[in-house]
């Protein structure tokens, strides 16, 4: 597939604009804003949405050999990346070790948001994926932040955090997201038929009012914080995700994922968090600077997946071999 013309068709879907919505508003300083507790209402809708459909469409399939390597690739790759992520950025920055390990840990760690657009993207290209692929995004939250840690401290018992790890284990989104995917795996197609009227029409555009919350402080982080970020740290948030897909791009072909899979699977090792991560950075890593990590994985990194870096992974993975 002509991945110009995936960016294309991408950039005049409702999601991207209501992004884009979102960013020229908090830019021009508008007074445009979602309460706080009807975005965490619209977030929790979609890993509700999202865990029970992963879980319902392989509600009939056998724990194959498939899916367990494709759930230890999903972990090792997040352990991966922040390794590669903190090289890079001691090389090509004055960052701070600190500062570099709380970035890298963003860079490992996924975007369940970058996630749910991936899908829809895929879906609009006439490709299927693997459900169980949510099961991977909840698996690739946590590696990544202790991974961090590590490079940020030489002693190991900077990691034995006991609120940490109830944090980063019991996080709300993780155990909704894993929730609601074994409850759609046990229901199965019986109980898709019953949540149908809740998760399916009303999906994308609940979606698309989220994407406008995310655009409005992706803009008021740029506001904000944009002086933070300097032309080397601003190129990493371009070339990193490109490092990331072209990983996950390679280890879904290994695994033998269908085309579908291997771009959901390339966008989830592109993306970078910034809802898990920074709740976790702000208790293990409080001296780090979230002007730096926030505004780069969501003012940055965030905007570039979903205009030019998702049409491109999908035609990535459909190459021909």
């Amino acid at each position: 597939m002509d991945p110009l013309s995936l960016a294309a068709a991408n950039l005049v879907s409702p999601l991207l604009l209501f992004f884009a919505l979102g960013v020229a508003a908090a830019l021009m300083r508008s007074s445009l804003t979602v309460p706080e507790a009807v975005a965490k209402g619209i977030a929790l809708y979609l890993l509700l949405a999202i865990g029970f459909k992963g879980g319902a469409s392989i509600a009939d399939q056998a724990l194959s050999a498939r899916i367990l390597a494709t759930l230890f690739a999903g972990a090792a790759i997040s352990a991966l990346l922040p390794l590669i992520a903190f090289q890079l950025l001691l090389a090509t920055t004055a960052l701070s070790r600190i500062d570099a390990a709380a970035v890298a840990a963003h860079y490992g760690s996924i975007s369940i948001v970058t996630f749910v657009a991936a899908t829809q993207s895929v879906a609009a290209a006439g490709l299927d994926y693997e459900g169980y692929l949510v099961a991977v995004a909840a698996i690739m939250e946590t590696p990544a932040i202790l991974v961090a840690l590590l490079l940020a401290h030489s002693k190991k018992k900077a990691v034995a955090n006991s609120e940490l790890f109830r944090e980063v284990l019991l996080n709300g989104s993780v155990v909704l997201l894993v929730g609601a995917f074994f409850i759609g795996w046990v229901t199965g197609a019986d109980g898709l038929k019953i949540m149908a009227p809740l998760i399916a029409d009303p999906f994308k555009a609940v979606l698309c009012f989220f994407l406008l919350d995310i655009g409005l402080l992706a803009g008021r982080g740029l506001l904000q914080s944009g002086r933070e970020l300097r032309l080397p740290l601003i190129l990493f948030g371009f070339y990193m995700p490109l490092i990331g897909a072209l990983i996950g791009t390679l280890t879904g072909m290994a695994i033998g994922l269908s085309p579908g899979g291997i771009a959901v699977f390339a966008a989830l090792a592109a993306s970078a968090s910034y809802i898990a991560v920074p709740a976790a950075m702000r208790i293990a890593l409080p001296e780090a600077r979230p002007a730096i990590y926030l505004t780069l994985s969501l003012g940055v990194t965030f905007p570039f997946n979903i205009t030019l870096g998702i049409p491109l992974y999908i035609a990535m993975a459909t190459m021909p071999t």
